[in-house]
């Protein structure tokens, strides 16, 4: 009898069988809910049709206040509202503006995920967790609603495709760099309700944020869920964050997989995706001359202290170019203060950027740079569908923080070794 994968253990583990296949349907426990001001109204207000008095424990519901904060408007203002006193009446973990950040950032930073959990949120981004060894996916909030009163959700196993990425990456090279190169091979529904696992050499060598970069866009493949090892890594990252006890899973040696796809990380450029699909690859080699109006680094893609570093020791003391906007947005209230200690901070205001508050902002088109018609960003973020980020006649190219940095320095898309 052969092995089973990450994901397929996780699930068995979740659901009371010594192992599941994949088509199998199952009642999975979760170990977390998870909703931002976005979703959680709508979650919310099916909650209270179903009837129940209460939700099944509060300390596994996470609201994440995160889009449109601090408000924009009186919309969004009434929005987090609704969620306040749900979780004020329920007791459930609430994060408020100013005391948390981009809920994808501030979940693992906070310690709320760990190796073995079933994850299940409001959001597609939910994924990101799989870094940490979860299983996590986004689910509808109707869905939501069912977990938060259950425990439970409905979910059929997903197959699992197996990419192993070896050799050494090159300078500049990232996660991003890597999901985007992935997604550029296999397209937008290469993975679709598939379980991805990442694993090789230059994965190993990929620090925890790197990592939980990759696992955010598993979305953009149309996976179920990205998933890595635990590792002496993944260890390290979790020490001092929580005392709750985990299960890391591994793989089987023998362990069966829909398809295992190899690559050579060593010959992998920067990349960046052009409008208006994250599949729409180019290297950095090979991208041309292309203005930009708008850089945009951050989001629960490329928010984290990592990359803010990497965009600041890419600017230096230079200047953002005089045609160009650049929008700093640090992923957390925590990532923020780590920054300022860092002198990030300071060395993104003197080039000209304007530093935000932590918030999804920009990434959905909410606020916090918008964009006009004609105009063309490049971003960190995940998604550069047709007026993802405002007018439906705008331009956004996906890149990795150092890419970001320079272009906002160059006033076109460029890579660091042309600025430095």
């Amino acid at each position: 009898m052969s092995g089973s994968n990450i994901a397929e253990k996780i699930l068995a583990a979740h659901s009371g069988k010594k192992r599941v296949h994949p088509g199998e349907f199952l009642d999975v426990r979760v170990d977390l809910v998870l909703a931002n001001d976005i979703t959680a109204p709508i979650s919310i207000k099916e909650f209270e049709r179903i009837g129940v008095k209460k939700v099944f424990d509060s300390k596994k519901i996470v609201m994440v206040a995160d889009h449109f904060v601090p408000n924009k408007d009186i919309a969004s203002a009434e929005q987090a509202k609704l969620m306040r006193e749900f979780a004020r009446k329920h007791g459930v973990v609430y994060y408020e503006a100013g005391c948390g950040g981009i809920e994808h950032v501030l979940l693992p930073e906070q310690g709320l995920v760990l190796p073995g959990d079933v994850v299940v949120g409001a959001d597609s981004h939910t994924c990101t967790y799989g870094a940490l060894g979860a299983f996590a996916t986004g689910m509808g909030s109707t869905d939501i609603a069912a977990a938060m009163a259950t425990g439970e959700v409905w979910m059929k196993v997903p197959s699992t495709i197996k990419f192993v990425f070896n050799g050494r990456l090159k300078k500049w090279v990232g996660g991003k760099d890597l999901i985007l190169y992935t997604i550029g091979k296999i397209g937008v529904d290469g993975a679709r309700y598939h379980a991805m696992e990442f694993c090789g050499k230059a994965i190993d060598s990929l620090s925890v944020e790197g990592r939980l970069t990759m696992a955010n866009m598993a979305i953009e493949a149309g996976g179920k869920a990205g998933l890595f090892r635990v590792d002496d890594k993944t260890k390290v990252y979790l020490k001092g964050r929580t005392k709750r006890k985990y299960c890391a899973y591994e793989p089987d040696a023998d362990a069966v997989y829909e398809r295992v796809l190899e690559y050579d990380a060593s010959k992998i450029e920067p990349q960046v995706a052009f409008p208006h699909l994250p599949s729409k690859t180019k290297p950095i080699s090979k991208v041309g001359n292309v203005k930009i109006d708008q850089s945009v680094i951050g989001s629960c893609t490329n928010g984290r202290i990592e990359d803010l570093q990497v965009a600041a020791d890419v600017i230096g003391k230079r200047k953002v170019h005089r045609d160009v906007r650049l929008v700093v947005i640090p992923g957390t209230q925590e990532v923020y203060l780590e920054a300022m200690r860092r002198g990030l901070i300071e060395t993104f205001i003197k080039a000209g950027a304007a530093v935000s508050t932590p918030t999804c902002g920009p990434c959905l088109g909410g606020y916090m740079g918008v964009l006009a018609a004609g105009e063309k960003c490049i971003s960190t973020t995940n998604r550069n569908f047709v007026g993802r980020m405002g007018s439906n006649k705008s331009e956004v190219y996906l890149a990795n923080p150092a890419i970001a940095a320079a272009s906002a320095i160059a006033g076109r898309i460029a890579s660091p070794e042309e600025i430095r």
